[in-house]
C-alpha cells in the first residue's frame, strides 16, 4: 500500500514542470492571437504574418462588411477616412480622389457581376506617388463602394459611398501598396459592373 501511493507521488509532474507548460501554454495562445486570429477576424496584423498567410485581408473584407452592416442598420453614411484594417494610417493628408478627363484609351477593363448582398474587392498594386485614371460604372443597379488602400502596418480609406451607380477620377497612391475597390450589392437583383483603368500600376487583380 505504501509503495503504491509512493510510485503514484513520483509519477505527478512537479510545480516547476506546471508552471512551465503553463506559461508555454500562455505563450502560444499568444503567438496564435497575434498572428493569425486578430488578422483573421479583425484584420490587425503589427507582425505582417497574417499577410503571408493571406489572413489579413480576409479580416479586413469582415471587418468592413461588418461596419457597412451597421451603417445600413443605423442608416449612417460611414466615415470617410476611418481606418478599415485597425492599422496606423498614414501620417500625410489622403491622396485625394479627383474627377478627371476621360482617356481615350485604357489599359485595364475588368467586368463584374455581382449577386444580391455579394461584395467584391479589385486592387492595383501602385508606388507611393503613382496616379491611377479610373472609371467605373453599374448597368442595372446601385452598389455601396469604399476606396481604399492598405500595405503592411498601413492602411487608408479615400472614398465610400452608398447606392452609387458610377464614379471615376483619379486614384494617387498614398503609400507604396493595394490600392483599390470595394462594391457590394444591397439591391435585391443581379448587377454588373465595369471597371476601366489606365496609369501607373504594375499589376490589377480582383479579390473575391
Amino acid at each position: 500500500m505504501y509503495n503504491s501511493e509512493t510510485t503514484l507521488r513520483a509519477e505527478l509532474p512537479s510545480s516547476r514542470k506546471l508552471m512551465r507548460s503553463t506559461i508555454l501554454a500562455a505563450l502560444s495562445a499568444a503567438v496564435i492571437l497575434v498572428t493569425v486570429v486578430q488578422p483573421a477576424e479583425y484584420g490587425i496584423d503589427p507582425t505582417g504574418v497574417g499577410r503571408l498567410l493571406r489572413l489579413t485581408e480576409m479580416g479586413q473584407i469582415k471587418t468592413r462588411l461588418a461596419a457597412e452592416a451597421a451603417a445600413d442598420a443605423t442608416g449612417q453614411k460611414p466615415v470617410p477616412d476611418a481606418s478599415i484594417s485597425g492599422t496606423a494610417v498614414s501620417n500625410s493628408q489622403p491622396a485625394p480622389v479627383a474627377a478627371a478627363a476621360q482617356p481615350t484609351s485604357w489599359r485595364d477593363e475588368m467586368r463584374l457581376t455581382l449577386k444580391p448582398g455579394e461584395g467584391m474587392e479589385v486592387k492595383l498594386r501602385m508606388k507611393e506617388g503613382e496616379k491611377t485614371v479610373f472609371a467605373w460604372a453599374v448597368e442595372g443597379g446601385i452598389v455601396n463602394y469604399d476606396t481604399h488602400g492598405d500595405s503592411i502596418g498601413r492602411s487608408i480609406s479615400y472614398e465610400k459611398g452608398r447606392a452609387v451607380s458610377s464614379d471615376d477620377g483619379d486614384l494617387v497612391a498614398a503609400f507604396t501598396g493595394n490600392h483599390g475597390w470595394f462594391w457590394r450589392n444591397r439591391g435585391e437583383a443581379d448587377v454588373n459592373l465595369v471597371l476601366r483603368t489606365r496609369g501607373d500600376y504594375s499589376d490589377i487583380k480582383r479579390v473575391k
